[in-house]
Parts: structure tokens; C-alpha cells; sequence
């Protein structure tokens, strides 16, 4: 390799540049295969077209390449947050479940509560046994969340009838133990429509994501599909019919 002189002009052309491809300037420290790609790209060389081809595709599969690693940390971070949501309305759910035997060993105590209703609540429990979710992960099937959201709905229903009815047992309002009971259930049934909400919420954000063009393009290939959300349920806007069946009594 030829070193030019310290005090020696570093002077070059492309041309000379070409052709003495060991030429190596001390002083600029220019080395010649770095400037070699510039030098064909700006001279009438055979190479120029292979290296700005070369350069196009470079170019074109780092974008793409940039394109699919965020549209994939897209994709898991909604998924993840709707996963967070649900796991937050198993949370509540499973909250009021939980309330259910101690409301109903305390309403069994009073004199003449009616048997049904006690009955309907402990039967709309057990029915929460029959819908099975993975609690960590949203379900993606929209038949699941439906069979999972009327089970849930019954026993609420069912809940509210029996608060309703507790109104006409003097004895049991004043109960500190249903009393407590009673607000626990309604502070859960905040969080529920809470909860319930903010998971809709973050499905919207996940599904839109996953619609949108060009991520629908490749949503499907990576494995991502929209998710099912909370509908209004047409049974909770009527008010518990509320019958009195006092010949059946426990």
C-alpha cells in the first residue's frame, strides 16, 4: 500500500481513484474502499446501475422490515392491554360471586324471606360454573363472551330481585352484617360497569388497529384477529318483577 508524504497535497480524482485502488491518503485518513461505492455512483461506470439497484433493495427491505416490527409491537401491546381489561372485569366478577354466600346465609336468617329467590340467586351462581374463560387471556370467539356475559347477567338480575325484596323485611335492612353486605355488592356493581366499559375500550383500540389498512394486510398472518366486546344487555334496563310468594317460606 502506497503512503503519501505528510507534506505531499492530498489531491485525488474519481479517476485516479479507480485506478489505484491502494492509494491510501495519511493526512485526510481516506481509505479507498469507502469512497469506492461514491466514486461509481458518480461516474459512468459499469458498476453504477448493480449499486444503485443494490441500494434500492436495501433501502425498500429496511423499510419494510421497520414497517413489520412496528406494526407486530403494535399489535401485542393492544392485546396485551385488552387482555389486562379483561383480566380486570374476572377480577370484579369473580368479587360479587364471592358475595353471594355470606348474602345468602344472611337473608336465610330472616323470618319468612322467600325461599324462591334465594333459590334463583344460588342457581345463577352455580351456572357460572358452566362458562369456563381463560381469565387472562380475551376470549376471541364472540359465542363465548355471549354465553359469558348472560350467565353473568342472570345472576345479577337475580341479585337485584333479592335486594328489592329485602326492602319488605324490616329485620333484615336492619341487619349490620346485610347492611355491609349490601354495599359491598353495590360498589362492586360500579366496578363491573367500570370495568366492563374500559374493556370495551381497549377492544375498539386493538380492532381498529387490526381493520386498518396496511395492518390487515398482515394482522392475520401474525395471528391477530378482532376480539368480541361487551353489547348492552336489553335486560338490564327493566326494573326486577318483583312477586311475593309467601305460602312457599323456609
Amino acid at each position: 500500500m502506497k503512503l503519501l508524504d505528510e507534506d505531499q497535497e492530498c489531491q485525488f480524482d474519481w479517476q485516479s481513484l479507480l485506478k489505484n485502488k491502494s492509494r491510501l491518503c495519511w493526512k485526510n485518513e481516506t481509505y479507498y474502499p469507502l469512497l469506492l461505492p461514491l466514486a461509481l455512483l458518480t461516474m459512468n461506470h459499469p458498476l453504477r446501475i448493480l449499486l444503485i439497484i443494490i441500494a434500492f433493495l436495501a433501502v425498500t427491505l429496511l423499510s419494510v422490515a421497520l414497517f413489520l416490527i412496528g406494526t407486530y409491537n403494535g399489535l401485542v401491546s393492544s392485546s396485551q392491554a385488552v387482555d389486562a381489561s379483561w383480566a380486570q372485569v374476572q377480577n370484579v366478577y369473580q368479587r360479587r360471586a364471592d358475595l353471594v354466600p355470606n348474602l345468602v346465609r344472611t337473608v336465610a336468617g330472616a323470618a319468612n324471606f322467600e325461599k324462591s329467590t334465594m333459590v334463583e340467586v344460588t342457581q345463577a351462581r352455580a351456572s357460572l360454573g358452566h362458562v369456563e374463560l381463560n381469565p387472562h387471556q380475551a376470549p376471541s370467539d364472540p359465542a363465548q363472551l355471549r354465553a359469558f356475559a348472560q350467565a353473568q347477567g342472570q345472576l345479577g338480575s337475580a341479585l337485584s330481585r333479592l335486594l328489592v325484596v329485602s326492602e319488605r323485611y324490616p329485620d333484615l335492612k336492619s341487619s349490620q352484617n346485610f347492611r355491609d353486605l349490601q354495599a359491598q355488592l353495590e360498589g362492586t356493581e360500579n366496578r363491573i360497569a367500570v370495568e366492563r366499559e374500559r374493556f370495551n375500550t381497549a377492544v375498539q383500540v386493538y380492532d381498529i388497529k387490526v381493520r386498518s389498512f396496511p395492518t390487515v394486510l398482515i394482522a392475520g398472518m401474525m395471528g391477530y384477529s378482532p376480539k368480541p366486546y361487551f353489547s348492552a344487555d336489553p335486560a338490564a334496563a327493566k326494573v326486577p318483577e318483583v312477586e311475593f310468594d309467601f305460602s312457599n317460606k323456609k
